[in-house]
């Protein structure tokens, strides 16, 4: 409801902005001026406009009748700060009916990444002469909006369910190329020599947040998508920075054929005349879907092929699917309020993976997902401080912290348990009809829910609500029988100590029964506490089939010896959340980490890549936690060392010509982890490889390798193979090297270099977007992580300072890439009196996350240090 609700007065309506920017000045201020005419509906009578501003000034304010004539001025304009809104007092009472405001005033591109912004960067060929630069940099424009930020580019009504249509015209230097949601419409001389004003095609109604232009030193690489639109094949290219298109190659594949597909599934064409990508220098998020013009990180949409990483390829498949989705959910049809986000996310995501899948069915990508997006989505929605996936939002200026694992994982692990459920077709016949209900319009999750419902005769909404609007998930408790199972569900916190009150919600629970011989499965729900199944083959019996439902399930301790003997009827899905179940249930106490080890150990001739992935990151998980207690920090070593060694040694370093996506990737992980693991072979390679390199032989390590032998040379060596990565950083032409060495250097084990490392990606030399990945690599790091808590803590009012007035989603990645891989309780003190006293906001939420996080790791590691330690004596581990 409205009422519950902080949002501008509903005196005016706005219905198209024409918005012009001119006098753009590059360096200094780096200010610009604007002129904003807004045709608006005013439904009530006023003698005030409230409008949203930040960082940006009103110079002057009209407001014009239906013949352009002037029937009231500005007479004063007052700023609410704290509220983000311009306060403009009239000379004159407005009538209702048709009427334009028409705005002058002042912004600065900013180089905070949000807003209209600067993007600092270094040519890789000569630039054109019209391309600002300063020093050693030279710069790109362009706009990030979603949430609440185009109020910093130009006066408007900034909310989702104000949506109105645009027009834009900007004036730019006439070597250089503007960009904009809508095709160009001319091009004309500017106000002086050297300058152009570009003016671009008016947009469909949208949301403020989906406005965007760029500019800068663009060329481009295009396709046209094989389908006809209106009769055409509709233009589909992905701009860069001069030099980088081809690396857009890869992306600009994908982009054409989404189109497609995602206008076949919907059934609704894809409603704008052209799909733009471009490449962002400096970007705070992954992308952003601005209506026709999709903005990118530029390691989420350039693949070099003689350069880059093969894992590489399947995040910018997916980023493209992602953001190209929102095209028509999110943009086409558009939340009515911040509180239904995941509506955006979770679906986007959920269909992104669906696209991929398509194109790529040899990459299996919902094996992925549910290693990777589904495992996620269950570890943080298992703490206290989580949130339901539809969190009431009063303020728009609160949601910034809804752009989570929360919103995007579990929203999106949800739908595919509820598209696995209604089956994906009638599924998306039920999304295709809501997106057709509510074209140009905004929606609610309940609208979503009806579409569904109509579709498929069930009623969605009651079986589904408590999954949206209620905290956490079930873990289904099995209790065996003979020919029979009792199932029982009850709320699954991390802490294993859910209290009364945190144990009401019951969930609708597909059962998902895989059983007999041949395997096969039958559906039921669980809807209440308790209930009985019988006729169970108790050979082989494995409830939640493929990891499609959204819980965690805790079998009696020899159903998982006898569900490891049967590894040949398991999906990888199956495998996966076994894995992942049984580390879980040993933090929460529900389990034990020996009775996880005792089960992964049956998985050492595993072939597929997923799942040596959910072991790797189940057995790290343990190490960690145990990483202080020297003893048992040593066994579990030996553990791994002799889990991974025979099929790292099997796979090799080789990669053969045409070998598969998904072998690549398994030699990487095994040879990544053997090496942590202590593999003295595997180490010795891996130092010749980079021995050579450095010696000027550049074939000498795989571009698939890089991460990998980087990792194990900084992580076995010193200052000297640290300060060679450190000079790679500095040098690396390839889109993903930079990101890689960041990671690399946190792999050192003296102290004095992750302090240096934390110092380096807080200077000029790295992008504030990427000064995260030193605290994630240092928090993996044992040796070293306590240096991350220490250095927040010395620098919150030096260095620090530089990442909290950046984007705020910048320091909530530093708190939850630096804190939460904790388990000692006196640290998780330290932190909440440290920031008792500090303001947290934009933050506050990962705060209690990391909190929930290290008491749980710290219990966890109480009670089962002496036991394990029993079970690794007992098996020759210690």
């Amino acid at each position: 409801m409205a009422s519950d609700r902080d949002i501008l007065p509903d005196h005016i309506k706005p219905l198209n902005y024409n918005l012009s920017l001119h006098n753009l000045q590059y360096g200094g201020d780096w200010k610009y001026d604007g002129l904003v005419k807004i045709s608006s509906k005013v439904q009530k009578e006023t003698d005030e406009i409230v409008i949203n501003v930040k960082d940006v000034r009103i110079a002057s304010a009209e407001v014009h009748d239906a013949s352009n004539s002037a029937v009231a001025s500005m007479k004063d304009v007052s700023y609410d700060e704290k509220n983000q809104r311009a306060h403009i007092k009239l000379s004159d009472r407005l009538k209702t009916g048709d009427a334009t405001l028409v705005i002058t005033f002042e912004g600065s591109m900013n180089d905070k990444m949000a807003g209209f912004y600067r993007a600092k960067y270094t040519p890789i060929v000569q630039a054109n002469a019209g391309t600002p630069k300063v020093g050693d940099h030279h710069y790109m424009f362009s706009t990030q909006f979603e949430a609440c930020d185009a109020r910093r580019a130009f006066p408007c009504f900034d909310e989702p369910n104000l949506k109105a249509s645009f027009e834009f015209e900007i004036e730019i230097p006439e070597d250089l190329v503007a960009l904009s949601n809508m095709p160009e419409k001319s091009t004309n001389k500017g106000s002086k020599s050297g300058l152009k004003k570009v003016s671009f095609e008016k947009s469909p109604v949208m949301s403020t947040y989906l406005y965007a232009w760029a500019m800068g030193d663009f060329t481009y690489v295009e396709a046209f998508t094989e389908r006809k639109y209106n009769g055409k094949n509709l233009p589909v290219r992905v701009y860069t920075t001069r030099g980088l298109e081809e690396q857009g190659r890869f992306a600009l594949e994908h982009a054409h054929k989404t189109v497609d597909y995602f206008s076949d599934i919907f059934g609704i064409e894809y409603p704008l005349p052209k799909s733009d990508l471009l490449a962002v220098h400096e970007f705070a998020m992954g992308a952003m879907e601005n209506w026709g013009l999709v903005t990118y990180r530029t390691t989420a949409v350039l693949f070099d092929e003689e350069k880059s990483d093969a894992r590489y390829k399947q995040r910018v498949a997916y980023v493209v699917a992602h953001e190209l989705a929102h095209q028509w959910f999110g943009n086409l049809v558009t939340m009515d309020w911040w509180s239904e986000l995941w509506l955006n996310e979770g679906f986007a995501t959920w269909v992104g993976w669906l696209a991929v899948d398509h194109l790529h069915p040899e990459w299996k990508v919902w094996s992925t997902f549910v290693a990777e997006g589904y495992q996620t989505a269950l570890t943080l929605d298992s703490l206290r401080s989580s949130h339901p996936i539809e969190v009431p939002v009063k303020s728009a200026l609160d949601i910034d912290q809804i752009f989570d694992t929360i919103s995007y994982l579990k929203g999106s692990s949800v739908i595919r348990m509820l598209s696995n459920h209604l089956t994906v077709e009638i599924f998306l016949k039920g999304v295709g009809d809501y997106l057709k209900i509510h074209a140009y319009g905004n929606a609610t999750t309940n609208d979503l829910w009806n579409a569904l419902s109509n579709a498929s005769g069930q009623d969605v909404r009651t079986f589904m609500d408590p999954w949206i609007r209620k905290i956490g998930f079930p873990v289904v408790t099995i209790a065996e029988e003979p020919g029979q199972i009792t199932i029982r569900q009850s709320r699954f916190l991390n802490s294993g100590d859910p209290s009364a009150d945190e144990d009401q919600t019951l969930w609708w629970v597909p059962v998902g029964l895989k059983t007999g011989e041949p395997a096969k499965v039958i559906h039921s729900a669980l809807q209440q506490r308790e209930d009985t199944i019988r006729e169970i083959d108790d050979e082989f019996y494995k409830v939640n089939a493929d990891q499609s439902g959204f819980y965690r399930t805790n079998y009696p301790p020899a159903r998982l010896v006898k569900l490891a003997a049967s590894a040949s009827k398991l999906s990888s899905e199956d495998k996966i959340g076994l894995i992942g179940d049984a580390m879980a249930l040993a933090i929460a106490g529900e389990a034990t980490t020996s009775a996880m080890l005792s089960f992964v150990q049956s998985f050492q001739d595993e072939q597929a890549y997923v799942v040596w992935g959910q072991i790797t990151t189940s057995l790290s998980k343990a190490r960690s936690v145990f990483s202080d207690n020297k003893e048992v920090s040593a066994a579990l070593k030996q553990f791994a060392l002799k889990l991974v060694s025979p099929a790292t040694e099997k796979i090799g370093w080789d990669f053969p010509e045409g070998e598969d996506y998904l072998t690549g990737q398994l030699r990487k992980l095994l040879l990544s982890y053997a090496a942590g693991a202590g593999h003295e072979g595997i180490i010795k390679t891996g130092k010749e490889k980079f021995a050579a390199y450095r010696a000027g032989d550049k074939k000498a390590i795989n571009q698939n390798l890089r991460a990998t032998i980087f990792n194990m040379v900084v992580s076995n060596g010193g200052k000297e193979e640290y300060e060679a990565i450190k000079d790679e950083y500095r040098t690396t032409t390839s889109v993903d090297g930079k990101e890689i060495c960041l990671v690399a250097m946190g792999r050192a084990k003296d102290a004095a270099l992750a302090r240096d490392l934390l110092d380096f990606v807080l200077s000029d030399e790295v992008a504030v977007q990427d000064c995260h990945s030193g605290p994630m690599a240092i928090a993996s790091n044992y040796e070293t992580r306590g240096e991350i808590w220490k250095f927040l803590k010395d620098e919150w009012d030096g260095k620090m300072k530089k990442v909290r007035d950046s984007a705020t989603v910048v320091m909530d990645r530093w708190i939850k890439s630096g804190l939460n891989q904790y388990s000692d309780r006196a640290i998780e003190q330290d932190i909440q009196a440290f920031f008792k006293d500090k303001d947290t906001a934009g933050f506050e939420r990962s705060l209690a996350q990391a909190s929930d996080y290290i008491k749980a790791n710290a219990s966890y590691k109480e009670r089962d240090a002496k036991r394990l330690l029993e079970w690794l004596s007992a098996n020759g581990y210690a």
